[in-house]
């Protein structure tokens, strides 16, 4: 009994089959970075992606033999459109992180009274219809990065997105009703090109572009992926995902917001999951930059070889002498969203080197975690018990016991770096009968390791220090903070 995974991130994809036990095996990858042909643009190639998906599946399967079930994962609100004809890409496929239309998101919310962002897909639909379809005569299929792929397992015969990922492309009702015929006419997207809303878990079509052609039975967004493989499936589970940002997703299960805008302390609404037409949802705080400043040390500073060598660097030293560090490289999110918001480092003497710099960056990146726990436990109401973590920054020591004293929480590392892999495995496996309920999900969770608070740490002081650093780094470039989208 095993589940095949596609799993197509921002610099890369992959494919791999999940045993029912969760062992991952024939495991392929292969980079797929975006391209910038200029500041704040990011393309990629939609029909290269297809073609990748293709290879590494076919090269799972062959590896692994036959399969129950085919769960599919993907980043969140890149966009593609598409001819429903020939099946081919109009123009380049828009990511998420693409900045093109700053402009059309301020006019929208001026002239229309929608709260869109940049980095979601309403007005990457609009340009790309603008360059390529200006007149809207054209029979064409728009979808985020599920869908397309979704398309091309099936040989083009399903055109359909899940909850989880409609609800994050600014066009969905804010109660996930259905489209929202609003948004679709002031941004003039024709209704007919969107695709169907189906359940996050549930068979929806049948993968004829893959050997034994298996079901097709989930589809789902990258962190509610993590959130799900992580086993985070009751009210108060919550992880956070630390990768080149760090995003954290909460389960509440309270029922649809009002309004899909920001809650009162930075948190977005977002659907958890949806299966047999009911849908769960959750709350999602958003870092900007985490493994970035990592990354900033080695490439820029120079100051660490490769990201791995922070923990030994770090270790030098056991605090960081007073040496405070804001990761707001590219602005704050949750709970601020100051895009004005400046990197900044306090408390420098003479005796700051490597070490205490190093131990800054990681300690920096663990208060914006905190950030985020404040942030979503007050807008949920409910109190995270411990926090489960996965990505990249997780595998360094240092950095996952001063988010724990940070925090004040244990902390559960993931078995697995990237547990959308196994979360999608899990919907798809839920929908077929790998797995009987969402409570053998719950049941499953074996966290590589627990690592708690360390006694006596001063958690008050710590926070307070930081307050006064985060308000040092604020509103920098007043007219990027003064951005709200």
């Amino acid at each position: 009994m095993s589940v095949l995974v596609v799993d197509v991130g921002t610099s890369g994809l992959r494919a791999a089959v999940v045993r029912a036990d969760g062992a991952v095996d024939a495991l392929h990858y292969r980079p797929f970075p975006p391209s910038s042909p200029f500041p704040g643009l990011v393309e990629f190639d939609a029909a290269a992606m297809a073609s990748a998906v293709l290879e590494v599946a076919q090269q799972s399967l062959t590896d692994a033999g036959p399969v129950e079930a085919v769960g599919i994962t993907a980043q969140r609100a890149s966009t593609v459109v598409w001819d429903r004809a020939t099946g081919e890409p109009v123009g380049p496929g828009l990511g998420w992180q693409d900045l093109r239309t700053v402009i059309e998101c301020i006019t929208a919310k001026a002239e229309h009274g929608l709260a869109l962002a940049p980095n979601q897909s309403a007005t990457k639909v609009a340009w790309l219809l603008d360059q390529y379809d200006r007149d809207r005569s054209r029979d064409l299929c728009f979808g985020t990065v599920d869908s397309w792929i979704a398309w091309v397992l099936s040989g083009g015969s399903v055109h359909v997105t899940d909850h989880s990922n409609a609800a994050v492309t600014g066009l969905l009702r804010p109660d996930a009703s259905g489209w929202s015929s609003t948004a679709c006419a002031a941004l003039n997207v024709p209704m007919s090109m969107l695709p169907t809303v189906v359940d996050t878990s549930g068979v929806f079509g049948t993968a004829t572009a893959l050997p034994g052609g298996p079901p097709l039975a989930a589809l789902v967004g990258d962190q509610q992926g993590s959130l799900v493989g992580q086993s985070c499936v009751r009210p108060g589970q919550a992880k956070i995902t630390f990768g080149t940002g760090g995003m954290l997703d909460l389960c509440t299960d309270r029922g649809a917001p009002e309004t899909g805008q920001r809650n009162p302390a930075g948190t977005f609404p977002i659907v958890a999951w949806s299966r047999g037409g009911a849908i769960t949802w959750g709350v999602e705080a958003i870092m900007l930059s985490a493994g970035t400043n990592v990354e900033w040390l080695v490439s820029d500073l120079g100051i660490l070889t490769e990201p791995a060598e922070s923990h030994a660097v770090a270790s030098q030293c056991d605090t960081t002498e007073g040496v405070v560090y804001v990761p707001a490289l590219m602005g704050l999110g949750t709970p601020h969203w100051d895009y004005g918001a400046r990197g900044t480092m306090l408390g420098l003497t003479r005796g700051s080197g490597r070490p205490q710099i190093t131990r800054a960056v990681l300690e920096g990146v663990a208060q914006r975690g905190a950030d985020l726990v404040a942030a979503a436990e007050a807008d949920a109401g409910l109190s995270v018990p411990a926090l489960r973590v996965d990505g990249g920054m997780t595998q360094n020591p240092t950095f996952i016991q001063a988010l724990a004293n940070i925090t004040g929480k244990p902390v559960e590392v993931s078995r697995h770096t990237e547990a959308t892999t196994i979360g999608a495995a899990y919907l798809a496996g839920v929908a077929t009968g790998v797995w009987g309920s969402f409570g053998d999900i719950a049941d499953a969770w074996q966290p590589r390791e627990v690592v708690d608070p360390v006694d006596g740490f001063d958690r008050d002081a710590a926070r307070a220090e930081w307050e006064r650093a985060v308000e040092r780094s604020r509103r920098w470039i007043p007219d990027l903070s003064a951005l709200d989208f």
